[in-house]
C-alpha cells in the first residue's frame, strides 16, 4: 500500500517525473470530476455541498477574531488512518482522502494533498474549494501570506499539530506581522456538533502471549534501560502514538477502522507508569495483567484519557525530564513541559525499538504471509475464472478477497480498506471502490489488487497487478520495468545502518532508464498485528537508517493517467547479507521477502530483464512452492495447488513464449515464423 509520509524530497521526484513527459489525462478520465470553470459548474454526483459547513465555520472564525482556520486530516495522536469522529477534514470539504490539508479563509477555502489523491479531490469537491497541488507545508504558509493581510490571526488546534509541524508553519510566517494562534476548541468539532459520530465504546483487549514477542513487562524494562543509558538521563518517557502504547503493554482495540489499536497516551517513569484511556473499556483480563505487579515500578496506573494533559504538566513541575517524540508529540501537550526539561529526538525509545522485530515477532509475522498467499492466490484464481464470464466487479472483487482472508486461521479483517481497481482507476494509487461507482474487471484491462489482512500474528499488505487479456507492448514494458525495480531493490546488498532514501532509487532505476516514475513513496514499515503503514521504516528522507529485524514494504509503480496502473508491492524482511568478503565490524544487509505470491507472467517481457534478475525470480517462486505448496494441499486445496504449479515454472530466455502463449497460440506463431525460417 503506498506510504502516504511525504516530504520535500519525494515531491522533487515527483516533479522531476512530470519533466520527463509523464503522459497527461486524458479525456476519458475527466468525465467523473468536477468542471468549475464553466456556468453552472458541472459536479458529479460524488460531490456534497460545503456551503453550510463553510457558513458555519466561518461564524465561529468571526467569534474567536480568527482570519483563516488550519484543517489537517489526522488525530491527536497524529494518526494516518483515523476514527470517524476525528474525520474533520472530510466532514468540512467532502474529500474523504487519507492524506491532506484545508485552510478556511473568511472568502476561501483550500486543499493540499498528493498526487494519490488529486483526481479523488475532484470527484468529492464542490466548486467553494480549491485544490492545490504544491504539498509541501511551506506551500500552505506562503499561500497564506498571500490570502491573510498583515496583522491578522490565522487559527488551529494545537492538539492536532505535532510540534515540528507547528515549527513549520510559525517559521514561514515569522516576521510577517501575521499570528498563529492555538485555539483549544476545535471550532470544526462545534459545528459539527450532534452530528459528530460518539466515541468508542468496545472493550479494550490483551493479545494473548502466544502473539507477542515479549511480555509488556520486559517491554517496560527495555525501555527504562535505554532511558538509563541516555546522555540526559530523561526521567520519563510521554508516549502519544496510539501504535506505541498498544505495542508496549501488548493491548489493542479498534477504534480505527481497520487498525487494532485504541485512544491513549502513556507516561513510563522510571519507577511509575500512567495509562491515560477510558477505564470502562478495559476487559477484566486486562486490568489484572496491568495491575497484577501493584504496588512496585511495573504497576500500571489507569488514568483517565483526558486527564493527560494536567497529569503531564504535574509531573513537569519536579526535578524531571520528559523524553518525547516530536513526530508524534502535539504542540498541546509540549507546550505545558519547560523547555529545560524536554528530551527531544524525531521518534521516542518504544517507537524505535518497536520498529526491530525480535525472533518470536520475525517468525509470527512470516506465518502470517504463508496464510494470506493461499487467500491472495485463491482470489487470482477466482478472477481468472469469473472475470471473463463478466462476473466481477472491483465492489465484488474487493469484497471477495476480503471473505477469503476472514476464513483464515488468525484473521480479524482487512488491514485497510481493499483497493479493487480496473483500467483507468488503476491510475489512481489509493482508489477504492463502492457499491454505487464500480467498474466491472475486464480481459482486455489491467487490474489492480492492493490489499492486506490483520492477524494476530502480524499484518500483511501485498499488491499484485494482472491482466488475463492481450497487454499492448507499453504495458508489458511497464509492467516488467516496475518489477525490474522490486527485484533490483529486494535482491541489493548494502551496509547496516544505511538510510533507506540511500538506496531507494534502486526501485526507480529500470523506469527511469527510459523516462517513467512513480509519484508515492516506495515502501513503508508494517506492524505485528498493528498498522499496515508503520513508521519510521521505510524509503523516504525522514526514515529511520535500517537495521536487521525491521519489515518493509518494497513497492514501486507506474501509473498512465485515464488508462491503466502498475503496483507491485511485497512486504520484505531485512536480514544479514551473505557476503564474498568479510563484511568487518558492520554486517551487510540485504531484503527476504515474506509475500509469497507469484507475479503475473502474461505481463512480464523477459528479455528486458538481466539473468540475475532472472534467477533471482526463479528462486523466489522455488520458495513460493516450497512454503505455500504444502498450506495448499493441507488444506485439499488442489486447484489452487495446481495453478501455484503452473505460475512459478522457472524462467528461461528459451521457455518464455512456451511460459506465456497457450498451446493454440504457439501453433499459429510457429506456422506463421516457418516459411520464414526455410528461406
Amino acid at each position: 500500500m503506498p506510504s502516504s509520509r511525504w516530504t520535500t524530497w519525494a515531491w522533487m521526484l515527483l516533479l522531476s517525473g512530470c519533466a520527463m513527459g509523464w503522459p497527461k489525462q486524458s479525456s476519458s478520465a475527466t468525465s467523473d470530476i468536477r468542471n468549475c470553470t464553466i456556468s453552472p459548474p458541472f459536479l458529479p454526483p460524488t460531490v456534497t455541498d460545503t456551503s453550510a459547513q463553510l457558513n458555519a465555520l466561518r461564524q465561529r472564525m468571526q467569534f474567536y477574531n480568527i482570519s483563516a482556520y488550519i484543517v489537517p486530516a489526522t488525530d491527536a495522536h497524529m494518526s494516518e488512518y483515523i476514527a470517524e469522529r476525528d474525520a474533520r477534514l472530510a466532514w468540512i470539504s467532502s474529500f474523504t482522502g487519507s492524506a491532506g490539508t484545508g485552510v478556511v479563509t473568511t472568502k476561501k477555502a483550500a486543499l493540499w494533498t498528493d498526487s494519490r489523491y488529486w483526481t479523488q479531490a475532484e470527484r468529492q469537491m464542490d466548486c467553494n474549494w480549491e485544490l492545490q497541488k504544491i504539498v509541501w507545508t511551506d506551500s500552505i504558509g506562503e499561500w497564506l501570506l498571500q490570502e491573510i493581510p498583515a496583522g491578522e490571526n490565522i487559527g488551529l488546534d494545537p492538539f492536532l499539530f505535532s510540534i515540528d509541524l507547528w515549527n513549520s508553519y510559525a517559521r514561514v510566517l515569522q516576521g510577517s506581522s501575521r499570528t498563529l494562534v492555538p485555539i483549544e476548541d476545535n471550532l470544526v468539532d462545534l459545528v459539527w456538533g450532534t452530528q459528530r459520530p460518539p466515541s468508542p465504546t468496545s472493550k479494550i483487549y490483551l493479545l494473548p502471549e502466544t502473539f507477542t514477542g515479549s511480555t509488556w513487562q520486559e517491554k517496560v524494562s527495555g525501555i527504562r534501560s535505554q532511558m538509563e543509558k541516555h546522555s540526559r538521563s530523561p526521567t520519563a518517557v510521554l508516549l502519544s502514538a496510539l501504535e506505541e502504547t498498544a505495542w508496549l503493554f501488548n493491548l489493542r482495540g479498534d477504534d480505527i477502522s481497520y487498525n487494532p489499536v485504541f485512544f491513549s497516551y502513556a507516561l513510563l517513569t522510571t519507577s511509575d507508569i500512567s495509562l491515560f484511556v477510558d477505564r470502562n473499556r478495559l476487559s477484566t483480563e486486562t486490568l489484572q495483567s496491568l495491575s497484577a505487579q501493584c504496588p512496585g515500578p511495573l504497576c500500571v496506573q489507569v488514568e483517565e484519557y483526558d486527564q493527560v494533559r494536567a497529569s503531564v504538566q504535574a509531573y513537569a513541575q519536579g526535578d524531571v525530564r520528559v523524553w518525547i517524540g516530536t513526530e508524534y508529540t502535539t504542540y498541546g501537550l509540549y507546550g505545558v513541559i519547560p523547555q529545560d526539561k524536554l528530551v527531544e529526538s524525531s521518534y521516542s525509545p518504544v517507537m524505535t525499538t518497536k520498529a526491530v522485530k525480535n525472533a518470536k515477532e520475525q517468525t509470527l509475522l512470516r506465518a502470517a504471509h504463508v496464510r494470506d498467499a493461499v487467500a491472495v492466490i485463491q482470489y487470482l484464481l477466482w478472477l481468472e475464472k469469473n472475470v471473463p464470464k463478466g462476473l466481477v466487479d472491483e465492489f465484488s472483487g474487493a469484497r471477495y478477497v476480503d471473505k477469503l482472508r476472514r476464513e483464515k486461521e488468525h484473521c480479524r479483517g482487512a488491514s485497510f480498506e481493499t483497493i479493487s481497481a480496473s483500467g483507468l482507476n488503476a491510475a489512481l494509487a489509493h482508489y477504492s471502490p463502492s457499491n454505487v461507482s464500480s467498474r466491472k474487471l475486464s480481459v482486455d484491462e489491467m487490474y489492480l489488487s492492493d490489499s492486506g489482512g490483520q492477524y494476530l500474528d502480524g499484518t500483511t499488505d501485498i499488491t499484485r497487478t494482472v491482466h488475463w487479456g492481450e497487454p499492448t507492448p507499453f504495458q508489458k514494458e511497464a509492467y516488467t520495468r516496475v518489477l525490474m525495480g522490486n527485484i533490483d531493490l529486494a535482491r541489493l546488498v548494502f551496509p547496516s545502518e544505511t538510510s533507506g532514501r540511500v538506496v531507494e532509487a534502486f526501485a526507480r532505476r529500470a523506469l527511469w532508464e527510459v523516462g517513467l516514475n512513480y509519484g508515492h513513496g516506495t515502501g513503508h514499515g508494517i506492524g505485528n498485528f498493528l498498522s499496515v503503514h508503520e513508521w519510521p521504516v521505510g524509503f523516504q528522507s525522514n526514515n529511520v537508517p535500517l537495521v536487521k529485524g525491521m519489515f518493509t514494504s518494497i513497492e514501486p509503480g507506474y501509473y498512465q493517467e485515464g488508462e491503466f496502473g502498475i503496483r507491485i508491492e511485497d512486504v520484505a524482511l531485512v536480514v544479514e547479507a551473505q557476503t564474498k568478503h568479510g563484511a568487518g565490524e558492520k554486517a551487510y544487509l540485504t531484503f527476504e521477502v515474506v509475500s509469497l505470491v507469484p507475479y503475473d507472467r502474461n505481463l512480464i517481457d523477459i528479455s528486458f530483464l538481466s539473468e540475475d534478475q532472472i534467477q533471482y525470480l526463479n528462486t523466489y517462486y522455488e520458495t513460493i512452492r516450497q512454503r505455500v505448496g504444502p498450506e495448499l494441499q493441507r488444506r485439499q486445496l488442489e486447484e489452487e495447488y495446481e495453478w501455484l504449479r503452473r505460475n512459478t515454472q522457472p524462467f528461461s530466455r528459451g521457455t518464455l513464449v512456451a511460459a506465456s502463449l497457450g498451446t493454440l497460440a504457439i501453433t499459429s506463431l510457429v506456422s506463421t515464423l516457418l516459411p520464414d525460417r526455410q528461406a
